[in-house]
C-alpha cells in the first residue's frame, strides 16, 4: 500500500506565488514537500498586475506593500489563502476575503524582538544626542560635551499599545533600569513592574520617552497630532515604529523646532517609496536629533527567517490539513471597549460561520 495522501488535489497543479522578496525559507517549505509551482518575485505588484497574476494562484504570499483589494480577490477564483509575511493584515480587504472564503494569515510574533531592540537602540541614540555628535564628527567638528545627554536608567518610558512588541520593549527597558508605564485600550497584564495607566494623556505627560505600538486604523490615524502633542512632557522623545498614519509629521516638526520635544525616531511614513533607490521625502528631514530609518524595524535576518517559517507553516497546514489557529479572532485595536475580554493574537481572519473555498479544478 502506497503512502496515504493528505491532500485530495494533485500537488503539481497547485500554484503558489510569493511577492516582495519573501524569505527563501517559505519557498523551501513547499518545494521540499513536493510542490513544483512555487514562484518568487522580489517586488510588490500594482492592483492591475496582481489581478492578472493571481488568476490561477492557490496560495499568495505578500508583505506590507502589496494591496490585495476586492477586485484582486474577485479575479483570484482559485485562491485558497493569503499569507501576510509581516505583523499586520491591513493591506488585505478582509471583508472581501471573508466573502470569497479566502483565509488570511499573518505573523504577529516573529519580528517583535527585532523591533523592540531597535526601539531601545534609538532611545539611547536620542537621549545621548548621538545623531548630532555623529554629524559633527563627519563634518570634522569635535563635539565632546555632556550637555543635553542623559542615561536611560531612571527615566520613564511610556508605551502606547501594550501588545507583542510593546511588551518586549517593556522587558528590555526595565532591564536597563527604566520605569515603564503604558496605555492600551484593552486590560493587559503588566510584565515586571510596568504600570497600566488609564489614558493616553496620562502616559505621554509623564514619560521621558514615548514609543508607539498600535495598528493603523481609523481610530489611530493621527493619534499624535497638534492637539495631543500639547500633552507631551516638555523635552521628551517620541518614537514611532508602528504605522505611518499614526503621527501627523507636520505637527511633529513644529514641536521639534519649537523645542517642545527634544528628539524623535521615525521608521514608518504615510507615503513610502515602492523600492530601494526611489526618492523619499519627509517633513522631518534635516532636523537635529531626528533619526529617520526606511521601515526597517523588522528587517533583520532572524526576523525574516522566523516570519518566513511561521507564515509558510500556517499556509502549508491550511492547504494540506485544512487546519488554522484562532478562527474567531476578535477585531483589533481600537474597536473593542476597554476591559473587554482579551483574545489571542490574530493568526487567521475569517468571520465565524464563513466557509473556505474548495479548490476548483
Amino acid at each position: 500500500m502506497g503512502e496515504k495522501k493528505i491532500t485530495s488535489y494533485p500537488k503539481d497543479k497547485i500554484k503558489i506565488l510569493f511577492l516582495e522578496n519573501i524569505s527563501d525559507v517559505a519557498v523551501g517549505h513547499f518545494t521540499s514537500a513536493g510542490y513544483g509551482h512555487v514562484k518568487k518575485i522580489s517586488r510588490a505588484m500594482s492592483e492591475e498586475e496582481l489581478i492578472s497574476a493571481v488568476k490561477d494562484v492557490h496560495l499568495l504570499g505578500i508583505r506590507s506593500k502589496t494591496q490585495v483589494t476586492k477586485k484582486v480577490l474577485e479575479a483570484a477564483t482559485k485562491l485558497q489563502a493569503i499569507g501576510c509575511f509581516c505583523i499586520g493584515v491591513n493591506q488585505v480587504d478582509l471583508k472581501a476575503a471573508t466573502q470569497q472564503g479566502v483565509a488570511v494569515f499573518n505573523a504577529p510574533y516573529s519580528n517583535t524582538r527585532s523591533v523592540a531592540e531597535l526601539v531601545i537602540g534609538a532611545s539611547i541614540m536620542l537621549i545621548r544626542r548621538i545623531i548630532d555628535k555623529n554629524k559633527a564628527a563627519h563634518e570634522g567638528v569635535w563635539l565632546k560635551e555632556a550637555s543635553g545627554s542623559y542615561e536611560l536608567r531612571g527615566k520613564t518610558l511610556g508605551i502606547i499599545g501594550y501588545g507583542n512588541i510593546g511588551k518586549q520593549v517593556s522587558v528590555l527597558a526595565e532591564s536597563l533600569g527604566m520605569k515603564v508605564i503604558f496605555y492600551d485600550i484593552e486590560t493587559k497584564l503588566p510584565l515586571g513592574n510596568a504600570e497600566d495607566k488609564k489614558s493616553f494623556r496620562e502616559v505621554v505627560s509623564q514619560s521621558d520617552i514615548v514609543t508607539l505600538h498600535v495598528p493603523e486604523l481609523p481610530g489611530t490615524r493621527n493619534l499624535v497630532n497638534k492637539q495631543s502633542l500639547k500633552y507631551f512632557k516638555k523635552g521628551s522623545i517620541l518614537i514611532n515604529y508602528a504605522r505611518g498614519e499614526v503621527v501627523d509629521l507636520d505637527a511633529l516638526r513644529k514641536c521639534l523646532l519649537a523645542g517642545d520635544l527634544s528628539g524623535a525616531a521615525v521608521d514608518v511614513f504615510p507615503v513610502e517609496p515602492e523600492k530601494n533607490g526611489d526618492l523619499f521625502s519627509s517633513p522631518l528631514q534635516g532636523l537635529s536629533n531626528v533619526l529617520l530609518t526606511p521601515h526597517i524595524g523588522g528587517s533583520t535576518q532572524e526576523a525574516q527567517h522566523n516570519i518566513g517559517d511561521d507564515v509558510s507553516g500556517k499556509l502549508f497546514n491550511y492547504l494540506e490539513k485544512g487546519s488554522a489557529p484562532d478562527l474567531t479572532a476578535s477585531p483589533p485595536w481600537p474597536y473593542r471597549p476597554r476591559n473587554a475580554r482579551t483574545a489571542s493574537s490574530i493568526s487567521i481572519r475569517m468571520s465565524p460561520g464563513s466557509c473556505p473555498r474548495s479548490i476548483p479544478s
